[in-house]
């Protein structure tokens, strides 16, 4: 077909599959909300909703062979979420308070996701191996997100561990609530719902398919395709939902749609389907994305955790480390291999810049954000027991809060 043909497909599938994942995203938020889902599982659901047009296409990908593509564009949408969703949720906003345990109970989850990907694209395990670590965490997550009080109050943990998830899962809960409010849902609900996934999947494999063909038409490499222009296109609805809701101080909801996001990209989007149809040759190139991937992650979460939230100062900078991944990516392309200064002169740079910002002395005369004070609960004494209550001081104990 002619070019200006596929070019017509490409704008239609992607405006198809955009449209379609944030109808399909409202409706899972209305169908969770009938089965009494919490706020925090409700808002993973979401975030996987939001998530299916990068999993479609890179599922499509990695289907017809194209593992850089599909490889590229999970773990390449996953760079653009912390930059999108983080830094520019942080520019925006100002400032994006967080409560520190907020950023332990995800930003573990986050990083052990993003190790695993990173063992995986280098060839240290297999994509099965991968699949039961990241279930080994994900799991459990998924788990805790989903208990009451009670049902954490009987845990076979030490009585101070549950205090503490109590109180992150609460304080997680209290952010999203307004993030993902949505009235009860109806069989109809249901039927708009599968309507919307099949036509994710078409629409997005359509999308797949008209990138991959224009981006060989125009000599593109397949990790340009995949790791940017795809990765990109397909994020920007988490990208817009990231930033109303910093504007509107919801920090935990921003970090927890990145972080999860993520999480569920690798899972879902690339060890998943690598584990049937295989990952593909090891190259420099898909390592010099997942590698940018964790080390993005580690630099937000150290400045989340010592600002307690994120400012425009650490927003720019994981801003500009995007830029520098991205420079780093098309350096690689265009020289057909990753060279030692590809892979080590960007990332050096972020890396220096960011321990030189973290070693700064905080000022500590800052009054606390009201995202960072502990939230008051709305619930009743049955509800959480006095012995397990989130805000008693021994919940404080560990890990640090």
């Amino acid at each position: 077909m002619p070019t200006g043909v596929w070019i017509v497909l490409f704008l239609l599938g992607t405006g198809l599959s955009l449209g379609s994942s944030w109808i399909l995203v409202s409706r899972l938020e209305r169908l969770g909300e009938r089965a009494g889902m919490s706020e925090a599982l409700l808002g993973m659901v979401a975030a996987l909703a939001a998530d299916a047009p990068e999993i479609t296409s890179a599922v499509t990908a990695l289907a017809h062979g194209q593992a850089s593509v599909g490889a590229g564009v999970v773990v390449g949408s996953n760079v653009f979420n912390l930059a999108a969703l983080l830094g520019l949720g942080a520019l925006v906003a100002g400032r994006i308070g967080l409560h520190r345990r907020v950023v332990w109970l995800s930003g573990t989850v986050a990083l052990w996701v993003a190790l695993v990907c990173v063992l995986t694209v280098l060839g240290a395990c297999s994509a099965v191996a991968g699949l039961v670590l990241v279930a080994f965490v994900l799991g459990p997550y998924l788990f805790v997100l989903g208990s009451g009080p009670e049902r954490l109050a009987r845990l076979p943990l030490p009585t101070e561990w549950t205090r503490w998830l109590t109180a992150a899962v609460h304080e997680e809960e209290v952010e999203v609530e307004d993030a993902v409010a949505a009235p009860r849902g109806t069989p109809r609900d249901a039927v708009v719902a599968a309507a919307m996934l099949i036509a994710v999947v078409a629409a997005s494999t359509l999308m797949e398919s008209a990138g991959t063909t224009l981006g060989t038409r125009f000599g593109v490499a397949d990790i340009i395709t995949g790791g940017l222009v795809l990765a990109i296109v397909t994020s920007l609805p988490n990208a817009v939902a990231a930033v109303y809701l910093a504007s509107r101080g919801r920090g935990a909801a921003v970090l927890s749609t990145a972080l999860n996001s993520n999480a569920l990209n690798i899972a879902v989007g690339l060890l998943l389907p690598a584990a049937i149809t295989g990952l593909g040759p090891r190259t420099g190139q898909g390592i010099l994305v997942a590698a940018w991937y964790a080390g993005l992650t580690v630099v937000a979460l150290a400045f989340a955790y010592r600002d307690r939230g994120l400012t425009r100062l650490s927003g720019s900078v994981i801003i500009g480390g995007y830029a520098m991944f991205v420079a780093a990516l098309i350096a690689s392309a265009l020289a057909g291999y990753v060279t030692p200064v590809t892979a080590v002169l960007p990332a050096a740079l972020v890396g220096v810049v960011s321990l030189w910002l973290l070693a700064w002395p905080r000022r500590t005369a800052r009054p606390e954000s009201a995202a960072e004070r502990v939230p008051q609960l709305s619930v009743s004494s049955s509800e959480y027991p006095t012995r397990y209550s989130p805000l008693s001081p021994d919940s404080r104990s560990w890990p640090p809060s």
